[in-house]
């Protein structure tokens, strides 16, 4: 190979490197403009500040989302009538009903329009220890919660707070957004650099960015809200504490409940409860509570 075939095949080289990181450059801008995240406060901070600033695609419209929870939520009413699982028990309904009402009528103290979703809440006849809420205030309660924990109305209080807290955070629109944007960046490196094991380490990657930091914050930020709802509704915030403790010796030797199987209970989250309990009391004072002897 003479002098000016290796230069020659150096440039090119280069040239090829030089487009390379061109095509990366401009295919990560228009990962940015197709993501189109931007910043958003969907909640007021409360008395717990939670005040952490949410990042929301535009690719996922509040609106798209609510009317996507709405249709899978009447699946699973539906299939629950059809096996005669649904709201079995009228005094359990009526219990979890009234509890639910004096929660969502507080809502509006962290997202003013709450006052204008269209709630709704279910007792589904399962063993399942869990009790979830979609986006737009889809509930529903397991029979399991119900009776393996057998949780006072103020822990019931707790459980329910933490999943509303989770609707008026938008915490599935966070995780959805935050999955576009990550299978986006997937889908743009894979097409620049040529390379299948970039879906590999972008997964790892998105596990320990997304996924697990994430999921910890979204726990801590619903606690906290559920603890403050709880308390404003007139219930002892000081019962999230005994419920987890039910949690965690329900999960004891076993398979955890379902709403503890992604996100156990640890000390650190008991003792984020009692700080957060102790903040909201004079709430619940206001609301009518009496705390209790100590």
């Amino acid at each position: 190979m003479t002098v000016h075939e290796s230069t020659t095949r150096h440039v090119r080289t280069a040239g090829r490197a030089g487009t390379r990181r061109c095509g990366l450059a401009g295919a990560v801008g228009a990962l940015v403009l197709l993501a189109g995240c931007a910043s958003v406060h969907t909640t007021g901070s409360g008395t717990v500040g939670v005040d952490r600033t949410q990042y929301m695609s535009s690719l996922v419209p509040s609106a798209s989302l609510d009317q996507e929870a709405d249709k899978q939520y009447r699946a699973i009413i539906d299939e629950a009538r059809s096996k005669k699982q649904l709201d079995v028990d009228p005094a359990q309904v009526r219990r979890v009903q009234a509890i639910t009402q004096r929660l969502i009528a507080q809502a509006p103290q962290f997202r003013p329009d709450a006052a204008n979703w269209k709630w709704e809440v279910h007792v589904l006849s399962a063993d399942e220890v869990n009790a979830w809420c979609m986006p737009g205030g889809k509930i529903a309660v397991y029979t399991g919660l119900l009776q393996q924990i057998k949780p006072t109305d103020a822990e019931l209080a707790a459980v329910l707070g933490h999943e509303i807290a989770h609707a008026l955070r938008e915490h599935a629109r966070e995780r959805v957004s935050q999955q576009m944007a990550t299978n986006l960046g997937l889908s743009v490196l894979s097409a620049v650099t040529g390379s299948s094991a970039a879906s590999d380490l972008g997964g790892k990657l998105s596990e320990v960015m997304f996924t697990l930091p994430n999921s910890r914050t979204h726990e801590t930020e619903a606690d906290r809200m559920g603890v403050e709802l709880a308390a404003r509704a007139g219930y002892d915030p000081a019962a999230a504490v005994t419920l987890w403790q039910k949690m965690g010796a329900a999960a004891s030797g076993n398979a955890p409940p379902e709403i503890l199987s992604t996100h156990p209970s640890a000390d650190s989250r008991i003792a984020d409860l009692r700080a957060a309990s102790a903040q909201v009391m004079p709430l619940y004072r206001q609301a009518g509570g009496q705390a209790p002897a100590q």
